[in-house]
């Protein structure tokens, strides 16, 4: 993992054993000068992502609220 890259938490995925989501920061992603981002990983199996969103760490608070009122 690079240097720039920091996992915050592993979740275990609650409808596929040996699933989780992986939550981790990544400074500057795509070259320097740009934006912070939260990065949300899912994999199903103990193998990397099988999907992976980038959320600008300035849109957190809004995303919070939305998954807020999906729960």
């Amino acid at each position: 993992m690079s240097n720039n890259v920091k996992v915050v938490e592993t979740i275990d995925l609650a409808s596929k054993i040996g699933g989780h989501i992986t939550v981790a920061t990544i400074d500057a992603p795509y070259g320097a000068g740009s934006e912070s981002v939260v990065s949300i990983g899912v994999s199903l199996k103990d193998s990397g992502p099988d999907w992976k969103v980038h959320i600008p760490v300035s849109n957190i608070d809004a995303l919070i609220a939305a998954l807020s009122k999906a729960k």
